[in-house]
């Protein structure tokens, strides 16, 4: 059994997160009003920034926001399972 890097394990995750959320999004807009709605469209928003930096010469202003819903809680622990237990 070959073992997988970092780099992919993240990116699968990641991509189970989007995928996920995505999901989550459609079907917020696809139900009808109530609590099965208002489940799915229940989300967590985690942010960095935004960090300025002035050279003078050029300005860089970072940022990052992750806002993920349950949705894509499901994603992310489907792809872990295909992660493990796939090929």
């Amino acid at each position: 059994m070959r073992r997988k890097g970092l780099g992919y394990i993240l990116v699968v995750v990641l991509l189970g997160a989007i995928i996920g959320s995505v999901l989550g999004e459609v079907f917020g807009l696809i139900l009808p009003a109530g609590v099965v709605r208002d489940f799915f469209l229940k989300s967590a928003t985690f942010s960095v920034g935004p960090a300025a930096l002035n050279l003078i010469i050029i300005s860089i202003t970072l940022g990052f926001s992750l806002k993920i819903n349950v949705i894509g809680i499901l994603g992310i622990a489907i792809a872990a399972y295909l992660l493990k237990y796939a090929t």
